[in-house]
């Protein structure tokens, strides 16, 4: 009798998590489809172990860092998750599930990007081939950028966010007194870049010091591989400006065309002039 009442409710909790589950993919579908763009491109050039492990590891310090965030203020200051949907979709003690899942495909395009940047490359014909080194790879430059372009996405992620309510996001999150940048807090960002380094430092180390062997199903080497991951920086980019010009938020939208069009400039024309070698 015990064990039957024990499975029965096995049972139903299996079945509410996979409801939930269908209901986050349902109700994020785009977090999805940067989730599946990051499990293949990150999977061509780190391998799929790297890849998952990434996934895992970043979840985890995003989560426990909105977990802080919402219990004690840090890292991004005081803010506060809305239950709105916490019976159509999964949340972790508080927090959105997709929300911290996200971090992960952030911090890898961000990375991608502050390679391009950085990095040695060279045109082949139409192929774009960057050097990757592990020193480079693993480099001071690397991760301090790499944060920095991160909370460069945030900039225009966060202001469109906090505006759920006017698209299909829905309001999920707000401060207990509105920030200085368009509702959000200066706190915000600086707990963005906190949280990015820490990201992308862990990335770095899978990347440069796990054993060449470990975990490089999938990967594989092909012209212009390297431009991938900046892609995926670019369409989660388009993608928010897209919104916030789509709910009637011009001037957001104008302030993260002008913040992006310097550095986007100077990367196209350096990669550009990058020729064949």
């Amino acid at each position: 009798m015990i064990f039957s009442e024990f499975s029965h409710s096995w049972g139903l909790r299996h079945l509410q998590f996979l409801y939930l589950l269908g209901g986050t993919v349902a109700l994020r579908p785009y977090v999805f489809i940067f989730l599946g763009a990051y499990l293949l491109l990150a999977t061509l050039q780190l391998g799929a172990g790297r890849t998952l492990a990434f996934l895992v590891l970043g979840y985890l310090i995003a989560w426990t860092a909105e977990f802080c965030a919402i219990n004690w203020g840090f890292p991004f200051g005081e803010y506060i998750y809305i239950p709105a949907t916490i019976d159509q979709e999964l949340w972790v003690a508080g927090v959105p599930f997709m929300d911290s899942l996200s971090y992960a495909f952030l911090a890898y395009a961000s990375f991608c990007l502050a390679l391009l940047a950085l990095g040695r490359g060279r045109w082949q014909g139409w192929g774009y081939h960057l050097e990757e080194t592990p020193k480079f790879l693993g480099s001071f430059r690397v991760l301090i950028l790499a944060a920095v372009l991160m909370v460069a996405l945030d900039v225009v992620i966060d202001p469109l966010a906090l505006r759920g309510y006017r698209w299909f996001l829905g309001q999920i999150y707000g401060y207990p007194e509105p920030g200085v940048y368009f509702g959000i807090t200066l706190a915000n960002f600086g707990g963005w870049f906190l949280v990015g380094l820490v990201m992308i430092r862990v990335l770095q180390i899978l990347i440069t010091r796990l054993p060449e062997a470990w975990g490089t199903w999938g990967r594989r080497a092909f012209p212009s591989r390297a431009l991938l991951g900046p892609g995926l920086y670019l369409g989660i980019l388009g993608f928010n400006l897209f919104m916030t010009f789509w709910i009637g938020e011009t001037l957001i939208g104008w302030v993260g065309i002008f913040i992006y069009t310097p550095f986007l400039t100077w990367l196209v024309l350096q990669v550009c002039a990058r020729g064949d070698s």
